[in-house]
């Protein structure tokens, strides 16, 4: 993540949540009292996503009651994004695009690991599908999900390691 980036995110996360406590890899329990955003933010690994959420205003978003499940892409996800992608969705001029390629990540519902393993596709709150693949491991279309369960109060995210871009 270059320099911009780290800290437009430090920034935006201190701005919305405050100083922010990194917890490392959160660990799913039943007994979560944090939501999806607060969540992802604890674990540390999500600063460009947070960074997007809320160049999209979707924070309150994912903040509400839900349940959603988020296939959330790690920092190093965006990283592998071709040189200056992150920028310029960040911008005000390509707001719809970045609620799009969000959006993209997000099905209506709590979908655990074991209800993915059972399922072809799934559509997100952009209105496209996402397919889903279990042989050598999961996949969501050709992003693997390297954790599952991060059980919040409102959802559950799956940890992904490349940013889904809608069709």
């Amino acid at each position: 993540m270059n320099r911009f980036l780290a800290t437009m995110a430090a920034a935006t996360l201190t701005l919305i949540f405050g100083t922010v406590v990194l917890a490392g890899d959160q660990q799913p329990t039943q007994t979560q009292t944090k939501d999806i955003v607060d969540t992802a933010v604890a674990a540390g690994q999500f600063k460009t996503l947070a960074a997007a959420l809320t160049a999209a205003d979707l924070v309150g978003a994912l903040k509400s009651e839900g349940p959603f499940t988020v296939f959330a892409p790690t920092d190093e996800a965006f990283a592998k994004l071709p040189a200056g992608t992150v920028e310029s969705l960040l911008k005000p001029e390509n707001r719809d695009k970045l609620v799009a390629v969000l959006k993209y990540h997000v099905v209506p519902g709590k979908v655990t690991a074991a209800k993915v393993a059972k399922i072809d596709s799934a559509e997100t709150l952009l209105g496209q599908s996402v397919h889903v693949k279990t042989c050598d491991g999961v996949k969501i279309n050709d992003a693997s999900v390297t954790k599952t369960d991060v059980m919040a109060t409102n959802g559950v995210i799956h940890v992904i390691d490349q940013v889904l871009l809608p069709n």
